[in-house]
């Protein structure tokens, strides 16, 4: 009998997690590593957030809470989906959980069977496959590479839509490669959802403040309200009010969904905690006019690394609309030899030769499902940014 289960078989550790430990365990040494391998804002949490946990410890709101959240808490993200997103809900269509992710995993565990399919955009974030293989389930790769801006196509979607298809899980703006769906690009994959009734969608829009250039936010329960019914729209406050450590995220369903995450978030977590769940009242109520400011440093970020990295390096990166992520290609390197003397046999190799040769820590764009590409999150200083180009750029002009 085997110890270890059949399902954790199924599964690989987080390429990120991996990629930022060996960046850290370097740094631990005494190597001058720049990482810009984990997605999470540099900011602080904002001041009134802070104070509105403190304010919850001293006046002892630190016992058990309801199971999907306060009720504070859910009608503070009523308020947010109706406020931000056009969403008709009320607190009894809203659920809160330990972060984001606690979110996807309890949908996915509460709905999913053997032989069911989830179609996933690629390339994607790490943990969305990881999830539904876990379920026993079967992810179904759909491509929205370079050529599309990295965004899902109707007739791409259309086409990998099968009578076992349970769910779509749509990332905007994504996570790695910062692409936003405008409202009309939404529109045309609202309709190919409305033929297919069986179909359930899951729309993560944990970046949603960081959209770019003057464009607007947009997610599909908002496009197309027909979809509402059978759209889970998961939020959270991690990258927008720089709380990835508070481990709150929340979402808005259909009721019997948001019963069955209650049933299995009550004997696995129970409550998210209750500090962080006032701490997220206020981020949510409280001034959101901090916002602006962020934003706008997010882009000079964004066109300091997309210029940089375009500078003839060898180096192909496409400008994102959205979040804090670019993802370059590095096909044109691969196949060569770096500076070092290692073989760039992949993009896993690259990434590999950069952090031992430069120290600066990227994702290897195979982890989320396109290869040849790397990941960066410029969700770091100006300087350590510049810093990190610059090896960057070092490298590539080693490569032979």
């Amino acid at each position: 009998m085997a110890f270890l289960s059949d399902a954790l078989s199924r599964i690989q550790p987080s390429a990120t997690v991996a990629i930022n430990s060996k960046a850290v365990e370097m740094k631990r040494q005494g190597e001058d590593v720049i990482s810009l391998a984990a997605g999470e804002p540099d900011f602080d949490t904002p001041e009134h957030v802070r104070e509105a946990a403190i304010r919850a410890i001293n006046s002892g709101k630190t016992r058990y809470t309801a199971v999907d959240g306060i009720p504070e808490l859910k009608e503070a993200v009523a308020a947010k989906f109706k406020r931000d997103n056009g969403l008709d809900v009320t607190a009894a269509d809203c659920f809160v959980s330990s972060g984001g992710k606690q979110i996807i995993f309890n949908a996915l565990m509460a709905t999913l069977n053997p032989g069911d399919e989830v179609v996933i955009p690629v390339p994607y974030w790490v943990s969305y496959p990881e999830i539904v293989r876990l379920c026993d389930a079967d992810p179904v790769f759909a491509v929205a590479d370079a050529s599309t801006g990295f965004k899902l196509k109707p007739e791409v979607l259309e086409a990998a839509i099968t009578p076992k298809t349970k769910w779509l899980i749509l990332n905007t703006p994504s996570n790695p490669t910062g692409a936003a769906y405008t409202r009309d690009e939404l529109r045309g994959l609202a309709d190919v959802l409305l033929r297919h009734p069986q179909v359930h969608i899951l729309t993560d829009d944990i970046y949603e403040v960081l959209v770019y250039d003057g464009g607007s936010f947009a997610t599909i329960a908002g496009v197309e309200p027909q979809l509402q019914a059978r759209t889970l729209t998961m939020n959270g406050v991690s990258k927008s009010h720089a709380m990835t450590g508070w481990r709150i995220g929340y979402c808005t369903g259909p009721r019997p969904l948001l019963a069955a995450m209650n049933k299995l978030q009550s004997q696995s977590t129970t409550n998210p905690s209750s500090i962080s769940q006032w701490a997220a009242v206020e981020a949510l109520n409280g001034p959101q006019e901090f916002l602006t400011g962020w934003r706008d440093v997010f882009q000079g970020r964004r066109d300091l690394v997309v210029a940089g990295l375009n500078a003839n390096t060898g180096l192909d990166c496409l400008t994102p609309e959205g979040a804090f992520y670019v993802f370059p290609s590095v096909k044109r390197l691969l196949g060569k030899t770096s500076g070092g003397g290692r073989a760039l046999t992949d993009d896993a190799a690259f990434v590999l030769a950069l952090l031992e040769e430069t120290g600066v820590a990227l994702v290897h764009g195979t982890a989320f499902g396109l290869a040849g590409h790397m990941r960066l999150s410029y969700a770091a200083s100006n300087a350590q940014l510049e810093d990190a180009v610059s090896r960057i750029q070092d490298f590539c002009a080693k490569v032979s």
